[in-house]
């Protein structure tokens, strides 16, 4: 992130179950909050391409989460999803 501004981490997986799974544990790791929705994600062209999301404010120790960015982009691929970081004003 060239601005400098915390960024929040989308994390986008295909199963809902998986996204509240991933989303408790990383509740029980310190990151939070990890609110679960479901969100069609700019790219995408169908409703059928609408993932759950783990939107991730915050990580462990209080920093913003985009800095554990390559460690939840792991964790996110090894249930076939994704990160992408929103950067907040």
């Amino acid at each position: 992130m060239n601005s400098g501004a915390a960024g929040v981490v989308l994390i986008a997986l295909p199963d809902r179950d998986d996204a509240e799974r991933v989303a408790e544990h990383l509740l029980e790791q310190g990151y939070g909050p990890c609110a679960v929705h479901r969100d069609m994600l700019a790219g995408e062209d169908d409703a059928e391409d609408v993932d759950w999301v783990i939107e991730v404010r915050n990580a462990p120790g209080g920093g913003p989460a985009d800095q554990q960015g390559q460690q939840l982009s792991d964790l996110a691929e090894r249930y076939d999803g994704f990160i992408a970081i929103e950067a907040q004003d």
